[in-house]
């Protein structure tokens, strides 16, 4: 009988080890390489009607202080909400403070309603320099929709914000004060990311024992495989230095959900400086995000970047211009 039972976990020992080598190297055989490339539509934006005008590169030096990116993906209905709080804090704060010029720019990935054309009223009402649109051929997810906005900046600092406005807007202060405070940034490269871990202990108390059960999995995940010392790496409120977004963005490979993650574990492999600030979230309805669903691809995806790092697949890329 020992005989028998020292066999069989052998033989469960031999398959786990089989198992785990076979998914390291389907991790590694399937990694996508980082896709800068656009479509000829994607590299210019209405400027006017009926006119194009090509899209900055991050790669130039930044002629504005600030640049708002949105990535939206069927958002017409949420979308006028957000962009009206924060064009009236931009706005208010511009003429408060002369010096200070920003941007909004729209990301519409992929969407089959009328983002794009939603979008563009702003346009119309506050002029292509201050509100900019770039449509996207066909949806890349909401980290590449991030990415493809980030490469087109103007800004100094660069803020990405949901479309559904869960984040109060005025709240930049807070992420732009606690930017500015850290020091020293290296090559000047910093991060600053919203947080909403101070309201965790509420949101425990309205989810199901299983629920609460996945998402502390999820932290756990992200804790063990990726990034430490960063309480909500989920928050679609993050703001980043020119040099950081150029240095962390011409890496990601991840281009859904867990780009976050991603992200913040590039820039810790880079040794950013990454800040959290607690902001006034309210969630909002209408998320494209399916909870027990959502949170097991993205504790896959979790386990997946660290195997594709490990293994070599994926590396830290230097800047390039995109195609």
């Amino acid at each position: 009988m020992m005989d028998f039972l020292y066999d069989l976990v052998q033989c469960l020992v031999a398959l786990a080890a089989i198992a785990f080598i076979a998914v390291v190297l389907l991790a590694h055989v399937t990694a996508p390489m980082v896709d800068l490339t656009r479509h000829q539509q994607e590299r210019t934006f209405p400027s006017s009607p009926g006119e194009l005008a090509l899209l900055p590169s991050l790669h130039d030096p930044a002629s504005r202080e600030l640049t708002v990116v949105v990535p939206a993906y069927n958002e017409e209905l949420r979308m006028p909400s957000m962009l009206d709080e924060a064009m009236d804090y931009l706005e208010t704060r511009q003429k408060r403070q002369p010096s200070f010029t920003y941007e909004v720019l729209v990301v519409d990935d992929g969407s089959s309603d009328k983002t794009t054309q939603v979008a563009l009223q702003y346009t119309k009402k506050y002029g292509a320099d201050k509100v900019r649109v770039l449509t996207l051929v066909k949806n890349r997810g909401k980290g590449g929709a991030v990415r493809m906005g980030t490469l087109s900046s103007r800004g100094r600092l660069i803020l990405m914000a949901d479309a559904d406005g869960a984040t109060k807007f005025a709240d930049f202060e807070k992420v732009e004060a606690a930017l500015e405070d850290i020091s020293p940034k290296p090559d000047n490269m910093a991060i600053t990311c919203g947080s909403r871990a101070h309201l965790e202990q509420d949101s425990v108390a309205q989810r199901s024992v299983f629920r609460t059960f996945l998402m502390y999995g999820f932290h756990f995940l992200v804790w063990f495989f990726c990034v430490r010392g960063i309480r909500d790496t989920q928050c679609g409120f993050k703001l980043f230095t020119r040099e950081a977004a150029l240095k962390t963005f011409s890496s990601l490979h991840v281009e859904r959900w867990a780009f976050d993650v991603e992200l913040l574990y590039i820039a810790q492999c880079f040794k950013i400086p990454i800040a959290e600030v607690a902001v006034n979230w309210t969630e909002i309805e209408g998320s494209k995000l399916v909870p027990v669903w959502s949170w097991l691809q993205m504790g896959r995806d979790l386990v997946i970047i660290r195997l594709r790092y490990i293994t070599g697949a994926w590396k830290l890329e230097s800047p390039r211009k995109t195609d």
